[in-house]
């Protein structure tokens, strides 16, 4: 995906909205377009972690060579901040030079690969056709998602459009390698704060198993898959989809690691410190103890009011129903005055008393919901976390009863 600017956004789309009457590329019969997918490698700015890729129409005869992509957005439009969060973002296609469109990710450092598709004269054609139609301005503007309709899904799917449902029905039927959850925390694991609050707040859809289809909503994946898709040559029999495989320009950027990192134990540990720091304290700092009682309380009281309003207030499904509510949610304000009288000797009343009952009942339900044998959602290093800093609050706060 890429930012750009409604002023260059609208002569772009005026310009290859003109293109029937301009370009080679758009009048060149079928068996003169040369199809391809362009991979472009992951960036370093956030939005860029998890790659890009466009369809390369070339026609043979004149050389031209243009790039159609589903990753335009505009930080200028309207409320877009707002959009953004109550998940209503507003995605543009865009088509531009080949030469002008790749020589951005060149210079940013970012890997750029092309696969050639074996396409026939119709099949390319009619892609051309689709591309155009849906480069209109009418046509051009979609509701983004991650996951589920992206630049990258987009490519895809206009790619089996024109081979009639075949990329679909190979892909479907293999099973993916990672989750939605796991590929998050592998390609965003440079920037960790941000890993983390991602992780935090995505809830059983992210940990859904995945085919190979759903996986392709990631531009690597979709270059590794298609691959192993196999056509009909025309004569009973199958060939690669992928003629052939060229690296245009090399990465020179970290590359993202290959597997997700395990939070378990970081979050672990990170539970037991702060728990062990509340314990101590309490005894020979109560001031101290107020004070990271009140991070963590005020944190947790946060965290639930954004997972609620995540759940209920827009349309991320893939934070809705997210179980680290029963772990961090509102109930925690209730306790900040309880917790500052209690470094001076205070006891608990006994309504709150029956808010931290009420808190840890809810930790033991997120704990024996993880432990059904049907449960979705992977959130053991929350659990971890949580777990130990809850114990140690409430034997904190219920310590003079």
């Amino acid at each position: 995906m890429r930012y750009i600017g409604s002023t260059f956004c609208l002569v772009m789309l005026w310009l290859v909205f003109a293109l029937p009457a301009r370009a080679s590329v758009a009048n060149a019969p079928g068996a003169n377009l040369e199809v391809s997918l362009i991979t472009y490698g992951p960036g370093e700015t956030y939005w860029e972690r998890f790659g890009h890729d466009a369809i390369e129409l070339r026609d043979s005869a004149s050389g031209e060579t243009i790039n159609f992509n589903y990753g335009v957005f505009d930080f200028d439009e309207k409320n877009f901040f707002l959009n953004f969060a109550r998940g209503r973002m507003h995605y543009l296609m865009d088509a531009a030079p080949s030469n002008l469109d790749q020589s951005y990710y060149v210079e940013a450092g970012r890997s750029v690969t092309r696969q050639t598709l074996a396409l026939t004269a119709e099949q390319a054609s009619a892609l051309r056709d689709f591309l155009l139609w849906n480069l209109r301005p009418e046509n051009a503007g979609y509701n983004y998602d991650y996951y589920a309709d992206n630049c990258t899904t987009r490519v895809r799917d206009a790619l089996d459009k024109a081979l009639s449902g075949v990329l679909k029905t190979q892909l479907v039927a293999r099973a993916g390698g990672m989750t939605f959850r796991q590929q998050t925390a592998r390609l965003m694991s440079a920037q960790p704060w941000l890993m983390l609050l991602m992780d935090l707040g995505l809830g059983p859809y992210a940990d859904q198993p995945l085919s190979a289809w759903q996986e392709s909503f990631l531009p690597e994946v979709l270059q590794v898959q298609l691959r192993e898709v196999r056509i009909d040559n025309g004569h009973g029999g199958l060939q690669p989809l992928v003629q052939s495989e060229q690296l245009v320009s090399a990465n020179r950027l970290d590359v993202p690691p290959a597997t997700a990192p395990d939070l378990r134990l970081p979050l672990a540990l990170a539970g037991l410190l702060l728990a062990a720091l509340t314990a101590a304290s309490r005894r020979w700092w109560p001031t101290g103890y107020a004070l990271l009682g009140t991070l963590y309380l005020f944190s947790a009281g946060i965290i639930g009011l954004v997972l609620l309003a995540l759940w209920t207030l827009t349309t991320h499904h893939s934070a809705w129903a997210n179980a680290n509510l029963l772990l961090f949610n509102p109930l925690a304000f209730l306790l900040l005055p309880t917790l500052w009288r209690s470094r001076r000797g205070f006891a608990a009343s006994r309504f709150m008393d029956g808010v931290i009952a009420l808190q840890l009942l809810a930790i033991l339900i997120a704990v024996l919901l993880h432990l059904l044998p049907d449960s979705v959602q992977q959130n053991q290093p929350w659990l971890l976390f949580a777990l130990q800093c809850w114990l140690a609050l409430a034997w904190s706060l219920r310590r003079n009863r």
